[in-house]
């Protein structure tokens, strides 16, 4: 999925990003580990699109682990929307994760890769040096509701070669619950898929009054999402659309649910411990990194006139598409000013 807004704000991602008092940042603060991020509405096109909520990033909080960006969506109407209809756009040095609780997308990339995510599917689309990709509803759907999430590459795999993986993971059951670990390992399963960070992934569902407890590496960082129903986790109660975050340091989650079933994603990983930059649908290191993956792609789409700059392997970066597909997406503007790391805020007491 592309970030399809025309006005991005640049975001320096630190390894852990904390909030500082009266900072207007999207982040709920509590006096546990636990803290909040509020969604941010953002539509996918025009007048009839697709709103999706952003949780990641946010103002004062980048990341989770290595994940760097959360968009949940629906469920959605696609005969009042149209569903999803992102034309071919591009990313650098992250991959893209689709997971889908009703619904399907057809999926094409640079790499030569087709696919149609449906329910149940991990589809991981790892950018590596640059790719392009397409994302539509498929003409049968009528109800699009799933996550789309990215993860950033450390370093010595930022210009990997491209590629698509899927893996449809077999739920694992226990008393009151079942889980569908599509990344990393969780609740004793390992997810074949390979990953080019520590992180890991899961869908849960849980009968009214389940209560899981999960084993977790301390230090890891993670993430909940309720999409159904009503949570507790570690004893603070979840807001609904709300992404809960917990800190390095946790070893054990303890999920309890209410009065309903629960369906929720949990999201966790290793502290990147890197500085990266994200404008538009680019991840980088600096500035300059972001001037040239745009100007590349404005060239090699035939946006702007100039020399296409052929990246450090010598061919297009962004590579080809198939014939009869629609027009791409054009870049925004850069900002005005230079990107720059901003001053990371100050550690908050309760992390020291």
């Amino acid at each position: 999925m592309s970030n399809t807004e025309r006005h991005p704000t640049e975001q320096v991602c630190e390894s852990r990003s904390y909030t500082t008092a009266g900072l207007s940042s999207g982040v709920i603060e509590t006096d546990s580990e636990v803290s909040f991020l509020e969604p941010r509405l953002v539509p996918l096109g025009g007048s009839r699109a697709m709103t999706v909520k952003r949780l990641l990033p946010q103002r004062a909080r980048s990341l989770v682990g290595p994940w760097c960006f959360l968009d949940f969506y629906g469920p959605d109407d696609v005969s009042c929307t149209g569903g999803m209809a992102v034309p071919r756009h591009p990313h650098t040095g992250l991959a893209t994760v689709s997971w889908l609780f009703e619904g399907a997308i057809d999926h094409i990339d640079s790499a030569e890769n087709w696919a149609t995510v449906t329910p149940g599917d991990a589809v991981f689309m790892n950018a590596g040096y640059g790719i392009t990709h397409s994302e539509f509803s498929t003409e049968e759907t009528t109800v699009l509701h799933g996550a789309q999430l990215w993860y950033a590459f450390p370093q010595e795999h930022r210009f990997v070669e491209p590629s698509l993986d899927k893996h449809r993971p077999e739920p694992v059951v226990g008393a009151g619950w079942s889980a569908k670990v599509f990344a990393g390992e969780l609740l004793g399963v390992v997810s074949p898929l390979k990953t080019y960070a520590p992180l890991s992934g899961a869908e849960l569902r849980l009968d009214p009054g389940t209560v899981l407890d999960i084993d977790v590496p301390v230090g890891h960082e993670h993430a909940l999402l309720p999409v159904e129903g009503q949570l507790r986790l570690n004893g603070q109660d979840v807001p609904g659309d709300h992404l809960t975050v917990i800190e390095t340091g946790t070893a054990r989650l303890c999920l309890e649910a209410g009065e309903e079933p629960v369906l929720a994603l949990l999201i966790g990983g290793e502290p990147l411990n890197e500085s990266i930059v994200m404008w538009w649908n680019f991840v980088g290191r600096d500035h300059d990194e972001i001037v040239k993956y745009r100007s590349e792609y404005q060239n090699e789409m035939g946006f702007e006139a100039g020399d296409a700059t052929a990246s450090e392997r010598g061919m297009r970066r962004f590579g080809s598409f198939p014939p009869r597909q629609p027009a791409p997406l054009p870049a925004p503007e850069l900002p005005i000013t230079r990107m720059k790391p901003r001053e990371q805020p100050p550690r908050h007491p309760k992390n020291d």
